[in-house]
């Protein structure tokens, strides 16, 4: 693996002192659509600088809430801090085009405090630190979220820790896809509610907009619901301590918001069910085998008035406009065994396994529209035949993706793609170029059809991670997918470019508090 990484970025000596790759200084990421920089640089005191507001939008406090938050990740960097005493009076070094001591932020929209994230939000934004110009433009918040990242990722520390600086710099930028997402699995192991707040933290410092909460499946049943908390209290690893009610979910939710980021809940079913049943066994199909329990059990009307209710109290804490309704790998072995399932299946009709899970999910997919959710589905509920309409995205998940993205693009569906990006098969630390070389556009199809994929997802499945790991296996290995769904498609090009700015990146969310592993190999953070 080692060999194979050092031919891919073709920068390795064998027993070469110093870092592996030598990280840039001050670059972004992901990768602005229109950056012009020069060697010119301004110098920053971290404690005299302020963010400006234009215009008479003082009151809105989103917006003063964000300028706050950037504000204190300038002042974070405890190394310069220290260098900091050696240059109290904060001597000009020469050669730099003087101090940078503000920079304006133009918001030529509305502010409304209360917005939500959707998928049409506008984050373009355009950004100027050049001597006659210091500001950040966008139409929208969320504009103004994303030009304040990349303003931020603009600040890097010199060498010798003496002062921090900003290049002289023009961006012009907006996202690639509308949809950049990570799905985070709550089920497999428990993840805590301070570590899913450093997960949105981490999103934002890559400008991912999605937060795919894999909320319950066959292991534990966290979400309390105010309807049926019966499910939490059989089906959680613990209803005390390994649950969400609520309140947390409303909190996370805020979070994200503050990071202009949606919380896209999934309840998958019909299968992954299995610990809905300790609670509610009915809903469940009956095995063979005694005490044994298999997918929901569609023969049963009483199945779908559990589920109205138990998706009217999801729909009731989420406020998303999406739901994931799963749809992947149902277990057909009970349902072929149950004599009740295969006399519905007479009485009407269905001739086949695969047909039988088209009419639960399809009820479904109905059942969540009168509730005013628009559906996700994995990508079997395509290829099964469900009668989709144009709003429900298909998620495509397995190694064959681009024939079913072409195919799905083709039927006028709309598409997620996250067969590339599966943080759960880990290789080795330099795996991030296996997903870097992953471009969603790689189908044969027309302009129409590349249109209707919205974006992708990277899949952290919680298997073999919990609230120690998670971190350091998702980071910066989901920043590649973060680049990939915001920048503009560069083609097949040399990987030490972004190997560069990836260790710089890195370093910065370290610094931040994100510990994120090493990106390369050999190396160090200044």
């Amino acid at each position: 693996m080692w060999v194979h990484r050092c031919l891919s970025l073709g920068m390795c000596k064998a027993s070469s002192p110093g870092p592996l790759i030598h990280a840039t200084k001050g670059a972004v990421w992901p990768k602005p659509q229109q950056l012009n920089t020069s060697d010119s640089y301004f110098i920053l005191r971290p404690r005299a600088f302020e963010f400006n507001i234009l215009k008479n939008l003082s009151s809105c406090s989103f917006l003063r809430n964000s300028l706050a938050r950037y504000w204190k990740l300038l002042q974070f960097d405890v190394t310069l801090k220290k260098h900091q005493q050696k240059n109290k009076q904060g001597v000009q070094v020469d050669g730099s085009m003087g101090y940078l001591e503000y920079l304006d932020v133009n918001l030529t929209g509305q502010c409304d405090d209360q917005a939500l994230p959707g998928i049409k939000m506008d984050e373009s934004y355009r950004l100027w630190v050049l001597p006659d110009r210091k500001e950040l433009q966008a139409a929208s918040i969320w504009g103004i979220l994303r030009g304040l990242e990349s303003f931020s990722q603009l600040v890097y520390m010199t060498h010798d820790g003496q002062s921090l600086r900003v290049n002289a710099t023009m961006i012009k930028d907006f996202p690639r896809y509308k949809h950049r997402g990570l799905l985070i699995d709550t089920s497999r192991h428990f993840i805590p509610l301070d570590k899913i707040f450093l997960t949105l933290d981490a999103m934002s410092y890559n400008k991912m907009n999605v937060l795919h909460w894999h909320i319950v499946d066959d292991q534990s049943f966290p979400y309390v619901s105010t309807k049926f908390p019966e499910l939490s209290d059989k089906g959680a690893y613990n209803h005390y301590t390994k649950v969400y009610f609520p309140e947390d979910i409303r909190d996370v939710i805020e979070y994200a918001r503050l990071r202009g980021i949606r919380v896209l809940p999934e309840f998958d079913s019909p299968g992954h069910t299995s610990s809905w049943g300790l609670s509610h066994p009915e809903i469940l199909t009956p095995c063979k085998i005694p005490n044994m329990y298999g997918p929901m059990d569609p023969s049963k009307e009483g199945t779908f008035s559990f589920l109205y209710n138990l998706f009217s109290d999801v729909r009731d804490n989420f406020k998303d406009d999406f739901i994931h309704l799963g749809g992947d790998e149902v277990n057909f072995l009970c349902w072929i065994t149950n004599p009740n399932i295969t006399e519905f299946m007479m009485m009407q009709h269905i001739k086949s396994y695969e047909d039988l899970e088209s009419y639960y999910v399809q009820r479904v997919v109905d059942m969540v529209a009168q509730l005013n959710f628009k559906s996700i589905v994995w990508e079997e509920v395509f290829e099964n035949g469900v009668k989709l309409s144009n709003d429900t995205l298909v998620h495509v998940w397995k190694t064959n993706w681009i024939d079913t993205i072409k195919r799905v693009t083709a039927s006028g569906k709309h598409a997620l793609l996250s067969s590339c990006w599966y943080l759960d098969k880990l290789k080795s630390g330099g795996d991030w170029q296996d997903f870097y070389l992953c471009e969603p556009t790689d189908f044969d199809g027309s302009s129409a059809q590349q249109e209707l994929v919205l974006g992708g997802e990277a899949c952290m499945w919680g298997e073999t991670v919990n609230e120690y790991n998670i971190i350091s296996r998702v980071w910066p290995r989901a920043s590649t997918t973060a680049e990939k769904l915001w920048s503009a498609d560069l083609g097949k090009y040399d990987l030490i470019e972004p190997a560069q700015r990836l260790e710089e990146h890195t370093c910065r969310m370290n610094r931040r508090g994100i510990g994120a592993q090493p990106p390369n190999g050999p190396g160090y953070c200044d």
